[in-house]
């Protein structure tokens, strides 16, 4: 299933929790760590896909402002 950016918003916020948790070992923050950067470039990846529809739908103009 492909997630929406929001579940992965939401996932990556209860990575971070668990990372923060006091007894998370350096070992589970680790793994933690590389599926939040697994997450948080598909979400890179969800954004550019919408950013080059939002060009086309503009007729191949630029974006105007940060993104």
């Amino acid at each position: 299933m492909d997630k929406s950016i929001e579940e992965i918003f939401e996932e990556l916020d209860q990575i971070m929790e668990k990372m923060e948790a006091a007894d998370t070992s350096l070992e589970d923050s680790f793994t933690f760590y590389e599926a939040g950067m697994k997450l948080v470039r598909a979400c890179g990846e969800k954004i550019d896909k919408v950013e080059k529809k939002i060009m086309v739908l503009q007729g191949g103009q630029e974006i105007d402002g940060d993104v």
